[in-house]
């Protein structure tokens, strides 16, 4: 069973009972201050709400939504069609860990799934814009029941820390960025990884849940081949303190 869901100007199916965009989606959204971008990729779309996302609001854009499960890669395409954006945005089916963590030197070329062949969307091209709600929970840690999709996107069965910043390095062009969400409690982790990769993190924006708790996200902007320079933005709150929205998060959902 599904629900049709509208957020911000797109028009979603979701699963009832599977995986479901967050507010975190929303979030790395708000967070890309880019004026312009040509290639975006989505690593670990889901049902593409990123994804779409930016490609209405880039509208010269042309978009990949990379998804390793059947289910959720089919629904995507199911989005892609029902906001009419065949024309720019493509679904791979694809295990993303693989991009550019092979040993083979010509590396891994994504399977292509779309309705309409979009000749100008060439996976061997770099992108400009990466974008990434990875699983934020080693496998090791965190409560793990059967694998199924809230399993795979929340935890690090199928794509690590690593293999997202190596597969990010792989796909972007030399001064691309990497937007992506996270746990505080990681921080250090991921900027050791990102530079091992070439990711320089460039801005943070932490996310607390109200003005007196402790940050529970992270939004990390990184650049390959970038220079040394962080910029930590003003923290953003979810909630005031009477538990209404802040006006900046009833902004980011109108």
């Amino acid at each position: 069973m599904h629900s049709l869901d509208s957020i911000k100007g797109i028009r979603l199916y979701q699963r009832k009972d599977g995986y479901r965009f967050s507010v975190d989606a929303l979030l790395l959204f708000s967070f890309i201050n880019l004026q312009r971008v040509k290639r975006i990729v989505d690593i670990g779309a889901g049902s593409g709400v990123i994804g779409l996302l930016l490609a209405k609001k880039y509208r010269q854009s042309e978009v990949a939504l990379l998804e390793l499960q059947e289910s959720l890669a089919r629904l995507a395409e199911r989005n892609v069609t029902l906001n009419n954006l065949e024309q720019r945005v493509r679904v791979m089916k694809i295990n993303a860990s693989k991009i550019g963590n092979s040993n083979d030197p010509k590396r891994v070329k994504p399977p292509v799934r779309s309705h309409t062949p979009l000749p100008t969307l060439r996976e061997i091209d770099p992108f400009d814009l990466a974008v990434s709600n990875p699983p934020f929970r080693k496998v090791n840690t965190g409560r793990l029941n059967a694998v199924d999709e809230r399993t795979l996107a929340r935890h690090e069965v199928m794509l690590s820390l690593e293999e997202l910043a190596c597969t990010s390095s792989f796909l972007l062009r030399h001064h691309g960025r990497l937007c992506i969400i996270h746990l505080p409690e990681r921080l250090a982790e991921i900027v050791g990884i990102l530079r091992e990769r070439l990711l320089e993190p460039k801005r943070l924006r932490f996310v607390h849940s109200k003005p007196s708790t402790e940050a529970k996200m992270v939004l990390i902007e990184a650049v390959k081949g970038g220079k040394m320079g962080l910029t930590v933005e003003r923290p953003l709150f979810i909630y005031k303190e009477d538990g209404s929205y802040t006006d900046e998060l009833n902004a980011i959902y109108a």
